[in-house]
């Protein structure tokens, strides 16, 4: 799966645990495709400091995937469901 991918979907399940600032930095950085450079001068901070904060999201939204596994369950529990009937899968999913 594409590393990107995985981690906004680590972050729907897990962002809400990131410091205000590594939120940002991550939304900035994966979401709205900014550089850098660009998050950087948009947060008046250097553009290294931006990517300590950007890996130290990434390395904690592993971990808490590795401990919670919350999105590998969700994703298990798709495969289940996939031939449900579409009214009762579709409620299923909402769960998840």
């Amino acid at each position: 799966m594409d590393k990107v991918i995985y981690l906004t979907n680590l972050f729907d399940y897990y962002g809400g645990l990131l410091t205000e600032k590594q939120q940002t930095y991550f939304k900035d950085y994966y979401f709205d495709n900014l550089t850098l450079s660009e998050i950087a001068e948009n947060e008046n901070v250097t553009r290294n400091a931006v990517h300590k904060q950007i890996k130290e999201a990434e390395n904690k939204l592993n971990h808490y995937e590795k401990i919670l596994k919350q999105y590998e369950n969700s994703q298990k529990i798709k495969n289940i469901i996939k031939d449900l009937d579409p009214k009762i899968k579709d409620q299923i999913e909402e769960l998840i």
